[in-house]
């Protein structure tokens, strides 16, 4: 009863939910930031779940996808897909571009924003209201900020710090972009509060894999932590979560099970947060990926260079690879498309497309840990994580490594290379060549430069490949709208 009340009240809002032309348009619903809103419990559940169905716009899950797919090697275009995408891909991002809209972003923190200043008052009003509830209601609050300016943060670098919330243009119109740096404090920041009142377990399983857990704050301080080089603090975060033996990786020994309980059924043993999409709420992807007229398909090198295949035994395969990822026959992106998998192959149809996006599951803990790990002298435990996400996975010996466990380096490159089987196309893959290249003054930028050009026109390879080679060029740019209405807001440099 207490999941479908949750989903009910998640349903309702995401039919009154509208989308918003900029970024700062980004008020809560009608009458939601007023004082008098906030009198009671219910009143402020209803605020926080507000957030979640922000969360399920399609616009945002369509950025997440593009932001972290478009620019790796994994996916090439069709006939249908838009100027604009098929710009980012060929590195001909320009601000009129529409993926540089962070709006969709802005909104999600400007409802996280709304609760964290308006949902204490509701202690003074609603006697029922016991303190313990609302710092866990804040804790949800603080924990999705922190993961929407992480997303920021890695897309565009550096971005204005909105931390009030807002009802008119005025009050946030001039604020100037805060540097990388104090994003990460700010992240962290709200992290830290998260974690101290976020619950374990809403006794739900659903719940528990679709709202903010203690388990979903260390997963996103993992993260960050990694991304920061601080690799003894992104292990203790990964042990908080394999210690706890809430979570493991699903069976892989039959794959049509292994794809219906992890990806088609969702929430499973695997899972720590993913987007709960449904019958009622569907995701993007139909159109994006799975229809007549999709977007995007799997590049067609994906079967042999990444997987593998095993000429002398068709049997013999990795089950992330054909039916699991892709369909091996026309591309398809099947994590999303797929209704089957094993012998029997079917599409889901426009009306089942609802598979969840997953932010975090368990197999992303065990190889942020091993990537952790390689870099503070323990290649050899960081080595046997990856083979365990291998032996589950079935994957072949053609795509297996030796690296020196004493190379960092070395352990790093198997652990992009694993990352492209283990997460293809959950919006990771621009993110992962970001991370592991960017380290030690970009001493690994070949592997990116390797990845960009793999998908584009010979003509154009070394076009992208010398604008590539500046830095600067990893991060989006701003949207030429919001430097229109904000003076005070600066261009990125190589965009300027």
């Amino acid at each position: 009863m207490k999941h479908i009340l949750f989903i009910l009240l998640l349903f309702i809002l995401i039919a009154g939910f509208t989308s918003c032309k900029k970024w700062l348009d980004v008020k809560p619903q009608d009458g939601i930031i007023r004082n008098n809103y906030w009198k009671t419990k219910e009143q402020l559940q209803a605020a926080v779940i507000g957030i979640y169905a922000s969360l399920l716009d399609n616009s945002l899950v369509q950025d997440l996808f593009v932001w972290g797919e478009l620019r790796g090697d994994m996916v090439v275009s069709t006939q249908f897909t838009s100027n604009d995408e098929i710009n980012i891909m060929q590195d001909n991002i320009l601000p009129s571009n529409s993926y540089t809209d962070w709006s969709p972003i802005y909104r999600t923190i400007n409802y996280c924003n709304t609760v964290i200043d308006f949902g204490p008052s509701v202690l003074q009003n609603d006697p029922t209201l016991t303190e313990d509830q609302l710092n866990a209601y804040l804790a949800e609050a603080y924990a999705i900020r922190g993961l929407m300016y992480f997303y920021l943060l890695r897309t565009f670098g550096e971005v204005p710090l909105q931390l009030k919330a807002t009802s008119s243009d005025s009050l946030i119109q001039r604020i100037p972009k805060s540097t990388q740096q104090e994003v990460y404090n700010q992240v962290m920041n709200d992290l830290h509060i998260a974690q101290i009142y976020a619950p374990y377990t809403y006794g739900d399983r659903n719940e528990d894999k679709g709202r903010i857990t203690r388990y979903t704050v260390f997963a996103i301080e993992a993260d960050t932590y990694l991304w920061m080089d601080q690799y003894d603090s992104c292990i203790a975060m990964c042990d908080s979560i394999i210690n706890s033996q809430r979570f493991g990786l699903v069976d892989g020994t039959n794959q049509a099970e292994w794809f219906n309980t992890l990806y088609y059924q969702g929430n499973s043993v695997e899972s720590i947060f993913e987007f709960q999409f449904d019958q009622q709420k569907l995701n993007p992807f139909y159109n994006l990926l799975i229809s007549g007229t999709r977007h995007f398909v799997a590049a067609p090198t994906v079967m042999d260079e990444v997987f593998g295949i095993d000429m002398t035994d068709p049997n013999n395969k990795d089950i992330r690879g054909d039916g699991g990822s892709v369909n091996a026959i026309d591309g398809t992106i099947w994590k999303y498309a797929g209704a089957t998998s094993g012998s029997t192959m079917i599409m889901r149809t426009s009306d089942q497309s609802y598979a969840h996006w997953f932010v975090y599951r368990y197999a992303d803990i065990l190889l942020m840990k091993a990537e952790a790990l390689a870099w503070v002298g323990r290649g050899q435990e960081a080595l046997d994580l990856i083979n365990m996400i291998r032996t589950r996975a079935h994957a072949l010996d053609y795509t297996a490594e030796s690296p020196d466990p004493n190379s960092p380096e070395d352990i790093s490159t198997y652990i992009l290379d694993e990352r492209a089987r283990e997460f293809a196309y959950e919006g990771k893959r621009w993110f992962d060549i970001l991370r592991i290249c960017k380290r030690n003054n970009y001493e690994l930028i070949n592997l990116l430069l390797n990845a960009v050009t793999k998908n584009v026109p010979g003509y154009l390879q070394q076009t992208v490949m010398n604008k590539y080679k500046d830095v600067r060029s990893h991060y989006l740019p701003i949207n030429q709208n919001e430097l229109l209405v904000d003076p005070n807001l600066k261009q990125n440099p190589f965009y300027q």
